[in-house]
């Protein structure tokens, strides 16, 4: 029987089938030809395109060729600020700043605090002091000053709107129900912020007369919004934005879908202390059997430990380490808490190492945020 699962931008939920998503979401998977170019103009491979963590594309394949013949792009991803930045939410922000080191790109950071004022409990101004906070990590993943602009859409709407303007004057509300799931009890501003959300997609060709591509590096169930850009891009004289899609990052508990910021036990934030992180990873679900007697005599189930999951979407570079690690857990030659210590270790050093440069990331904030 095949298990049900829910992915779309404001829900994930259940053991998410990628394979039947990209049929269901129309993209491509990642070639093996496509990953390599990438890598040739990086000068080396990035672990989340090793190991398959960015696993789909639309037109990226386009990008590539025109970027081959002399056309530019410029990248475009964001963050709806309801709460405290996870490592789930680092993923493609982390991709994102290896893309433009790689090829040199402007970045457009769209914060949705507006999304997330109309769309959950979240006061106008918390969402928004949200946004600043949140910018920090964006700044600590490792974008460039000078050639990022992060900005909250309630303190840039002057500019946006216009873009947003051209885009929902081109998109009928029978298109919006059929992609967002729209009803009747819809607060008139959602529905029309699929508009907003497009708008950066537009910015290099339309505030900067730049003809340019636009990729959009992000998690899978953002896809919907640029469906609605790239419907109207003709419409605009635009090119159709592209985009390049990630997993999800399973939260500690394993209960599917992706890591929530709203259950905090299953979430490792980047403001976490070592101790509070420690405790987390050593409480999180593994494939372990019920007793070490059990384990030494049967062994474990790697397929289904979300500390598996994390070492090899993330904190594990080694592939030999990994694969022992994999093989000595089937054959009972390893119980859970060493590998759960083991990558407690390698989380906690990433968080030292991330919270200094977030710290830092407050002397630079100016240089990356802009604002009406």
């Amino acid at each position: 029987m095949q298990k049900k699962f829910t992915v779309n931008p404001w829900e994930v939920t259940g053991e998410v089938d990628y394979g039947k998503l990209i049929k269901e979401f129309g993209v491509q998977p990642l070639s093996k030809e496509l990953i390599e170019k990438i890598e040739k103009k990086a000068g080396g491979t990035h672990l989340y395109l090793r190991r398959g963590l960015f696993f789909s594309h639309r037109d990226f394949d386009v990008i590539m060729d025109e970027y081959e013949k002399g056309k530019e792009f410029v990248l475009y991803t964001g963050r709806g600020p309801s709460g405290r930045t996870h490592l789930g939410h680092l993923i493609p922000w982390i991709f994102t700043a290896y893309l433009q080191k790689a090829f040199g790109c402007k970045l457009y950071f769209q914060m949705t605090d507006d999304e997330k004022f109309l769309m959950r409990d979240v006061g106008l101004e918390e969402a928004v002091g949200y946004s600043y906070d949140n910018a920090l990590d964006v700044i600590a993943a490792g974008m460039e000053p000078g050639k990022t602009v992060i900005f909250s859409d309630v303190e840039y709407i002057k500019t946006i709107y216009r873009i947003a303007l051209d885009v929902a004057k081109r998109v009928t509300f029978s298109t919006a129900k059929a992609v967002f799931g729209f009803t009747n009890s819809s607060n008139i501003g959602i529905i029309f912020f699929p508009a907003v959300q497009a708008s950066p997609a537009f910015m290099a060709q339309m505030l900067e007369k730049r003809n340019v591509n636009c990729l959009i590096p992000c998690a899978i169930d953002q896809d919907p919004y640029w469906r609605i850009a790239r419907d109207v891009a003709p419409a605009l004289g635009m090119p159709k934005p592209a985009g390049i899609y990630s997993k999800f990052l399973p939260g500690l508990q394993g209960v599917g879908g992706k890591m929530s910021a709203s259950k905090e036990d299953t979430a490792i934030y980047t403001t976490d202390s070592a101790p509070v992180a420690r405790k987390k990873v050593m409480a999180a679900f593994t494939g372990g059997r019920a007793t070490v007697a059990e384990q030494k005599e049967k062994g474990g189930n790697p397929e289904v430990c979300v500390v598996h999951q994390w070492l090899y979407y993330m904190f594990e570079e080694n592939d030999e380490k990994l694969r022992n690690s994999f093989d000595d857990c089937k054959a009972g030659r390893i119980l859970c808490g060493e590998c759960k210590k083991y990558l407690a270790d390698k989380v906690c050093r990433f968080l030292e190492e991330h919270q200094k440069k977030r710290e830092n990331a407050k002397k630079e904030i100016d240089r990356f945020m802009v604002k009406d």
